[in-house]
């Protein structure tokens, strides 16, 4: 049974005041002495604790600290009351917590070593998704019946339906901004009629699928980040994969097709758009009749034009497709990294995108497509 903690005031026979601490000097005993002793006044010299009994912690650390505030000595403790205090004590130490400024060079090689690490890190785990899809297809494909048409056919009208209207308009404005700059700068030239070969090469061959990829990597892409994200949050897809359903079969491979299929349309409807949004320009600000400017169109642009932009299309839906349910399949720990996937889907896939880009104007360069 516990023995209720006290002290009693004594002046010594040299003059110097000294608590006497008695009873058990442990939480369980402690009661009203931590406050007895905060309103104690006096000039203590020593605090005796030879006649407590039991001594843990929070009695140690109150010892300690009535002794720090007092200025006063601590006598009369065995061996283990001592071991308690000591170590509360040292505990007690202030410390400065700031770290050592690190050398800038050495920082910079430091971020820039993660950020390769992430970055190859990424790129194989993307390979590897992409390699888990194409295994499920190919499954598919043997088990047509396994084919759930009816997520396919809703992600058909999410991903191109419903973006037609922002894909047409953006594709409006970028063709009246591309022929009103190539107004500008040819008629120094008095050759201002070459703005049909612009507009038209620049939509159907470059701008026209690219600007509708990295719009459809905003909307899209992005959605199918945060809709598996969450999923994978709230633990859907662990049960989807208790109950025997493929997380590939059932999330990943509608949003796969979808994107698949729906970017060759999408970006032959944003180049008409363009062209029609240049030739509108065409017609105000150099007379160039309708008529005409789409005469013109027929004649100057090539019909490998419209094949670069078709064999593009798809391959830069599945990069939006791959990285946007990549993300999200990665999303673990709370809410907060929902968003973060979601951001990393979409600036991965615009630079993948633009990438790819790069590389296919080359290639067809090379084999005579220019």
């Amino acid at each position: 049974m516990a023995i209720p903690s006290d002290f009693v005031e004594e002046t010594a026979e040299d003059g110097a005041v000294i608590l006497h601490f008695s009873g058990d000097l442990s939480i369980a005993s402690m009661g009203d002495l931590p406050e007895r002793l905060r309103e104690y006044v006096g000039d203590v010299s020593r605090l005796d604790i030879a006649e407590t009994g039991y001594v843990d912690t929070v009695g140690a650390w109150l010892v300690h600290r009535t002794a720090r505030e007092m200025d006063a000595e601590i006598v009369g403790a065995d061996d283990e009351a001592e071991r308690l205090i000591a170590a509360v004590a040292g505990a007690d130490q202030a410390t400065d917590i700031r770290p050592e400024p690190p050398n800038p060079v050495l920082r910079v090689l430091n971020e820039v070593g993660e950020a390769t690490t992430i970055a190859f890190s990424t790129l194989s785990g993307l390979v590897g998704f992409f390699g888990a899809i194409m295994i499920g297809f190919f499954r598919l494909l043997r088990h047509p019946g396994k084919i759930r048409w009816n997520a396919v056919i809703q992600r058909f009208d999410v991903v191109g339906v419903r973006a037609l209207g922002i894909i047409g308009l953006m594709s409006f404005l970028i063709g009246l901004v591309i022929a009103q700059q190539g107004a500008v700068q040819l008629r120094q030239f008095g050759a201002e009629v070459f703005t049909v070969n612009l507009v038209g090469r620049l939509t159907l061959r470059e701008l026209g699928v690219l600007m509708t990829a990295i719009m459809v990597a905003g909307r899209s892409g992005s959605a199918f980040a945060a809709q598996i994200g969450t999923m994978k949050l709230t633990e859907e897809i662990d049960a989807m994969r208790t109950i025997g359903v493929s997380p590939i079969e059932a999330l990943v491979l509608p949003r796969f097709i979808a994107a698949v299929f729906m970017l060759p349309l999408l970006g032959f409807y944003a180049s008409v758009v363009a062209i029609i949004g240049g030739g509108l320009l065409s017609w105000v600000e150099l007379d160039i009749p309708p008529a005409t400017f789409f005469s013109r169109i027929r004649e100057v642009v090539p019909l490998t034009d419209v094949y670069v932009g078709l064999v593009k299309a798809p391959v830069f839906g599945a990069i939006i497709a791959i990285t946007g349910c990549y993300q999200g399949m990665q999303v673990k720990g709370n809410a907060e990294d929902v968003g973060k996937r979601t951001t990393a889907a979409v600036v991965q896939a615009i630079f993948l995108v633009i990438v790819l880009d790069a590389f296919f104007a080359v290639f067809f360069t090379w084999i005579g497509w220019d």
